[in-house]
């Protein structure tokens, strides 16, 4: 005989309920394993931007803008260090969207940076040619989607 609770498995396997539920969880799991390793890599970043690679960074900071390109540098660093430890602290809805979409927009706002970087043919993070520092420029919408996605609020908590 087979029962047809919803959430409770049956003789033709479980039920949409456990089924939805069951992929409801492993969603949650890779969200906040993709929100924990964006949060870790932004750490790792600012760290390694503040200390063995902020002069790489500097050749990220367009040559038309007018303020000191090390003083750039190290402000986007406090940023990029505060946002990647809110990542990995940071877990309660809206908060964690609202977060999300901080970290998104910092993605945004340095991207001007990458593409001065290709147009002024400055070398930095082995992005020695135009060709590489072309090819890198889209990763920045990986990036942004990335934050997003990570912390978007489920469809249950909307």
């Amino acid at each position: 005989m087979s029962d047809s609770t919803p959430g409770k498995t049956t003789d033709n396997g479980p039920t949409t309920s456990s089924t939805t539920a069951s992929s409801g969880g492993v969603r949650r799991v890779l969200k906040g394993l993709a929100q924990v390793g964006l949060g870790a890599s932004l750490l790792f970043a600012g760290t390694s931007h503040l200390t063995v690679a902020r002069e790489e960074f500097q050749a990220q900071v367009p040559d038309w803008f007018p303020i000191d390109h090390d003083v750039v540098v190290l402000v986007s660093r406090v940023v990029e260090l505060a946002l990647g430890a809110g990542l990995v602290a940071t877990w309660q809805q809206p908060y964690r969207r609202r977060l999300g979409i901080l970290v998104a927009l910092f993605f945004v706002v340095i991207f001007p940076g990458n593409v001065a970087q290709y147009l002024e043919h400055k070398d930095g993070f082995g992005l020695d040619t135009d060709e590489k520092r072309l090819l890198r420029l889209p990763f920045q919408a990986v990036l942004v989607a990335w934050a997003l996605l990570a912390t978007r609020q489920p469809r249950s908590e909307r």
